[in-house]
């Protein structure tokens, strides 16, 4: 199937795009290539970038939420989930009490957007 357009990037409500900036940076292996005090960006070598954009105010999607206002997740394939979780947690993630599977991991970045880290294998 083709499609009509292509993905130019994702970007992401927060309070602090610097600081998410580091975080996925760190987390994708990818470069901070632009850094401001209202938005941030980082490189989408391979890939489409992800762009953080400051929102005055900014209050973080709850998790779980049953009303469904999470606003997005990302889900990163990984080869061991549980050392994954120990970097994206040293880097400033947090980890929810709710773990809705056994065969993923439900990490908080450090604005409390909820994703996922799943296997490599795609096995969920």
């Amino acid at each position: 199937m083709s499609g009509f357009a292509d993905l130019a990037m994702v970007t992401i409500d927060c309070d602090d795009p610097q600081a998410l900036a580091r975080f996925w940076s760190e987390v994708l292996g990818r470069e901070v290539s632009h850094s401001e005090e209202y938005y941030a960006m980082v490189d989408g070598a391979g890939g489409a970038p992800l762009g953080f954009g400051r929102v005055e105010g900014y209050r973080p999607p709850q998790w779980p939420n049953p009303d469904g206002t999470k606003q997005y997740h990302l889900d990163l394939y990984v080869d061991d989930i549980d050392k994954a979780a120990e970097r994206c947690l040293a880097l400033g993630a947090t980890r929810p009490a709710f773990q809705p599977g056994d065969t993923w991991t439900v990490l908080l970045d450090p604005s409390g957007h909820p994703f996922c880290l799943c296997r490599r294998s795609g096995e969920q």
